[in-house]
């Protein structure tokens, strides 16, 4: 059973990652339409980031702020990009998006590999605040039926939190709805003397940031390396396209189901731990091609 529960939370572990970097993609494509094939390199990016900020000679900054640098530098990396680049395939089909994206993420991942191998770099657990009788979130809770490291747990109550709070700022707030509007019908949103371009950017630089906070996230379980984030992003549009093209909540709960899934997989059929999710992705596209959430064109 301890080996059931620890597989059940590396699911959760994986689910975290995997709905923030959905959740991303989400937020690019349902309001930009663009499929965004660079997300898995702005993923590395932010575990990069948050690596130089806590071994840089003059900055020497950890964990904590990079949790809220390395978002904002990686964002607005995004944002030129989609300024310089992107911008000019509004209108156009798909596939150029996909094009572009990916070979910003094959040109990302080939200057970070060139400049710093293959092998990966270690980021440590950080150590403080302490708190209780805790030393930051190193060492583990004895729950009695399984042993929970803390960092674990943090990370997938942080993922949670986040996920929830973009949902909250798209779907329920003026913002959301201004960023909604722009992509729907931006003619009419710029009657009302709204930017619309300078929401499509912000907009691009907010799924970029969130995947970029993933990368952070996991800088301390997997080793900062240049292809980090090269096979989860097949996943992970794997998991937006269960869960819907463009669906916020549907990205958020289909990227924790779907890791506690893959967890259970690894405990119960390993052999089909690496697949359980494109099996499950045809299963829902046969009986609902749109997605468990999606909406038709």
């Amino acid at each position: 059973m301890q080996a059931l529960y620890a597989q059940l939370l590396v699911g959760l572990i994986n689910g975290s990652f995997y709905a923030l970097l959905s959740l991303g993609l989400a937020v690019i494509f349902g309001m930009l339409n663009i499929i965004n094939f660079a997300h898995g390199a702005v993923y590395m990016m932010g575990a990069f980031v948050a690596y130089f900020l806590l071994n840089n000679t003059y900055l020497s900054i950890g964990y904590w702020p990079a949790l809220i640098i390395a978002p904002i530098v990686v964002g607005i990396f995004g944002m030129i990009l989609e300024r310089t680049m992107l911008q000019w395939l509004a209108g156009l089909d798909h596939l150029y998006g996909l094009l572009l994206t990916f070979g910003l993420a094959l040109i990302i991942q080939g200057v970070f590999q060139n400049y710093f191998g293959s092998s990966g770099l270690p980021y440590a657990i950080p150590d403080y605040p302490a708190i209780g009788g805790f030393h930051g979130l190193q060492g583990g809770i004895n729950l009695g039926f399984m042993f929970l490291p803390i960092y674990r747990g943090w990370v997938v109550i942080f993922s949670l939190v986040v996920c929830i709070g973009t949902w909250y700022l798209i779907e329920r707030t003026r913002l959301g709805a201004y960023l909604r509007a722009a992509t729907e019908n931006p003619t009419l949103v710029r009657a009302f003397g709204i930017n619309v371009p300078r929401m499509i950017t912000l907009t691009y630089g907010l799924g970029v940031g969130l995947a970029a906070l993933a990368g952070v996230l996991s800088a301390p379980i997997n080793q900062v390396r240049p292809l980090m984030g090269e096979n989860l992003i097949i996943v992970v549009f794997a998991v937006v396209v269960i869960g819907g093209m463009g669906s916020i909540m549907g990205s958020i709960v289909t990227g924790f189901t779907l890791g506690v899934i893959e967890g259970l997989t690894k405990y119960f059929y390993p052999e089909a731990s690496n697949t359980v999710v494109f099996v499950f992705m045809v299963l829902v596209l046969l009986v609902k091609p749109t997605g468990l959430t999606g909406r038709a064109a």
